[in-house]
């Protein structure tokens, strides 16, 4: 499983905005912190109702999770007892998944609001849409939507082997995948192709789709592929994107102890010796 996946809870992001309630959950952020109660092993979102005299027009409707609404806040919010801001990395083993997964998804529509305020073109405040999610300019007409990355995750084998790398001066030092944004103009499979070549320096084959996965901490929308090596196995490593490259076999690959990533997955299936 990842983050995503959220079953029996549905996440609905069709364009409904309803109107703030009491009982309406805030997801209100701090840079890259999101508010929240901690207790025990789980934590709590807080409600429009924890805020003495909250009004409607501070907060943004964002999405529903089966019937329960959640608005983002305009501005950081004081926390009321008992809350305090945690850095959005706890919500990759944080429980229940369904609020981590919410307050990840509103991280990145919080970012998207906050970077546009004013048109870029000519400066003019932006309005919001009422009929999709949408900022326009109603001087230029310029139209604003959510900012997705397309992005590739890669698990390239030779023989027995995969292909793994720990990133250069990133906070995450754990094993992963090759990866790489799109380019303009590229298709994602011509990104595979790219991205493996400029990271590491060999060629690959038999590219095989696997998964998608949206990876809201940096509003991202990942692609997995696995795919073959072609021609020579010697690493070539770019060091400033990557500290290290190299293959190992399937019982070197660690366990996957958060089930959050798309990477994680697809590396436990490398180890299982399903792919």
């Amino acid at each position: 499983s990842m983050i995503q996946d959220i079953h029996p809870h549905t996440y609905h992001n069709e364009f409904t905005p309803a109107l703030i309630e009491e009982n309406a959950l805030i997801l209100s952020y701090d840079k890259k912190s999101v508010l929240i109660r901690q207790d025990g092993n789980s934590f709590t979102l807080p409600a429009a109702s924890d805020f003495s005299g909250w009004k409607a027009d501070n907060f943004i409707w964002l999405f529903a999770i089966d019937d329960r609404q959640f608005f983002l806040a305009r501005r950081t919010l004081p926390a009321p007892e008992g809350y305090a801001y945690v850095p959005i990395r706890y919500m990759r083993y944080a429980a229940p998944r369904h609020l981590a997964f919410a307050s990840v998804t509103g991280l990145s529509l919080a970012g998207w609001y906050r970077h546009h305020q004013l048109c870029g073109c000519c400066g003019q405040p932006l309005q919001h849409s009422k009929k999709e999610r949408m900022l326009y300019c109603p001087s230029c007409g310029i139209m604003n939507y959510p900012r997705i990355n397309p992005a590739v995750i890669v698990a390239v084998r030779h023989e027995n082997k995969l292909l793994v790398s720990t990133y250069a001066g990133r906070e995450y030092t754990n094993m992963a995948l090759i990866a790489g944004f799109a380019e303009i103009g590229e298709t994602i499979e011509e990104t595979v192709h790219r991205e493996v070549m400029e990271e590491v320096g060999i060629c690959v084959k038999n590219l095989q789709f696997y998964k998608s996965q949206p990876w809201c901490f940096t509003d991202t929308l990942l692609f997995g592929f696995f795919c073959d090596l072609d021609g020579e196995d010697t690493l070539r490593v770019d060091h400033e994107e990557l500290a290290t490259a190299r293959w190992i076999n399937r019982d070197e690959v660690p366990e996957d102890v958060e089930k959050v990533s798309l990477t994680m997955e697809m590396m436990t299936l490398f180890k299982e010796g399903k792919v």
